[in-house]
């Protein structure tokens, strides 16, 4: 199962930060930093990362945010298009939550009357003591299986094209971009860097 969740801190100051969570292994399987939370720009990002690894989880779970709705819609279509006999119906998210550091505390003090150290079965069989990348990469060795179910990356590359694709992440557009990289160019700096990048900031602005 993945989890997909915004962290909200960040779009205050106009960053919002999604990222895609494999549960199993810890794995973070893409963070973004996006313009906006808009409806298709979440829902690209999804999709995004579907074409890249060639399938989709048995589930993904988010809060029931507005702009996830579009996730939903398109993970519901692809699942009865390419997985028609799979049935799975959680509507509990809360891993992703931890992840972030938010309500840690209300959840430790919900559960301080009925925490058990002695009982084995209070926690979660998760490979320990190894990296996210090589549980994922030998996930047969800890007895897990690779539940991704493959979907035709054709279709997936026309939805993301669909909805209005890589623009949707962009900061600038499109045409605003290769006038930028010309000033870039003309000021003779070979690398953008943090030391520098105020300076050039300077320099680039007024001849925008």
């Amino acid at each position: 199962m993945d989890e997909m969740r915004q962290h909200e801190p960040d779009s205050k100051i106009g960053f919002p930060i999604w990222a895609i969570h494999d549960q199993w292994s810890g794995k973070w399987l893409r963070m973004w930093i996006v313009p906006n939370n808009r409806l298709k720009a979440i829902a690209y990002l999804y999709l995004s990362l579907v074409y890249k690894i060639g399938g989709m989880p048995l589930q993904t779970t988010t809060d029931c945010g507005s702009e996830t709705m579009e996730v939903y819609g398109f993970a519901t279509a692809l699942r009865e298009i390419f997985s028609p006999n799979l049935s799975i119906n959680d509507v509990h998210n809360i891993t992703i939550e931890f992840q972030w550091g938010d309500n840690v505390k209300v959840f430790w003090e919900a559960g301080e009357e009925i925490y058990n150290d002695m009982d084995p079965h209070q926690y979660k069989i998760l490979p320990s003591g190894v990296s996210p990348n090589v549980s994922m990469a030998l996930h047969k060795d800890y007895h897990a299986e690779d539940c991704l179910q493959p979907v035709d990356c054709d279709v997936i590359k026309n939805l993301m094209v669909e909805i209005g694709g890589e623009e949707l992440i962009h900061f600038i557009d499109t045409e605003y971009s290769p006038h930028a990289q010309l000033i870039f160019d003309s000021l003779g700096y070979s690398d953008l860097t943090f030391q520098n990048v105020w300076q050039i900031f300077s320099a680039m602005l007024p001849l925008m």
